[in-house]
């Protein structure tokens, strides 16, 4: 696949945003369903971008930054991993497999680029101190930017020469060992995410609609529209019947200490 100037601009753009969404943690831009539908968008195929970004979303549903710990990175992964499904003409379940590496990859990065801007923390007090603002604000965008460098030149390098027979062939030359064993853990880390999203957002008293929607969705040929309508309309009957939230008003005398002492003496 030929991939024009435009393109790589634009390419250029999403992963810049990608890059910094994955350490502001505030727009999600780094979110797979996010960055690999923007990539698919960019390079004309937005369809295999959002069946790559949701099949990456749920590998990465348990990846998320708590404190100083920083997750596998999330960002890197869908960036590439779309770029080499579409221009590199790679099956889904390769570019899925390799998003595992690519994550570790992103990672390491991360903190090598959280290394460097230590200086510019140290550049930022200073400025505090001399009362120079301006000069504050932009340390801050210059660190921001290296965050955003660092998915954005991988993803162009990648995008530049992924259509390329060189690449082809190293990809071609992984094990198919390797490849499977790599789509093989995959599937154990989306279970995993999948499940420690479950069990932290478990209710007890709604599993029975959770197991409810596995048998439906297995057993009948319901689209996605019709599972959320049927979801909408059973979440409709369990508010209006459940007890929890049809509780009946009730009066309550309250009788004041002097008001009881007085009837007592009556």
């Amino acid at each position: 696949m030929e991939i024009s100037t435009l393109q790589i601009i634009l390419v250029f753009l999403v992963s810049c945003l990608a890059g910094m969404g994955s350490i502001l943690d505030e727009w999600q831009f780094h979110r797979p369903l996010i960055a690999c539908t923007l990539i698919g968008l960019v390079l004309g195929d937005m369809k295999t971008g959002i069946i790559v970004g949701g099949s990456l979303e749920l590998l990465a549903l348990g990846w998320m930054n708590i404190g100083a710990a920083l997750a596998p990175d999330a960002a890197l992964a869908s960036v590439i991993s779309t770029i080499l499904v579409i221009v590199g003409k790679q099956d889904i379940a390769t570019g899925i497999a390799l998003a595992i590496p690519l994550a570790a990859a992103g990672q390491v990065l991360t903190y090598v680029v959280r290394a460097i801007t230590v200086g510019f923390q140290h550049a930022a007090d200073r400025s505090i101190r001399d009362g120079n603002l301006s000069w504050l604000s932009w340390v801050h965008c210059t660190a921001l930017l290296l965050q955003a460098m660092r998915i954005a030149i991988p993803a162009l390098l990648v995008a530049m020469t992924a259509g390329t027979d060189t690449v082809h062939q190293m990809l071609a030359a992984i094990p198919p060992v390797v490849t499977n064993g790599l789509k093989i853990g995959g599937g154990i880390i989306a279970v995993v995410g999948y499940a420690m999203v479950i069990n932290m957002m478990r209710a007890g008293h709604l599993m029975p609609f959770f197991y409810a929607g596995f048998v439906i969705a297995a057993f009948t040929n319901f689209n996605l529209v019709a599972l959320g309508v049927l979801g909408a309309v059973m979440a409709y009957l369990y508010i209006q019947l459940s007890p929890k939230y049809n509780k009946s008003q009730q009066t309550v005398q309250v009788v004041s200490p002097t008001n009881d002492l007085d009837n007592r003496l009556d």
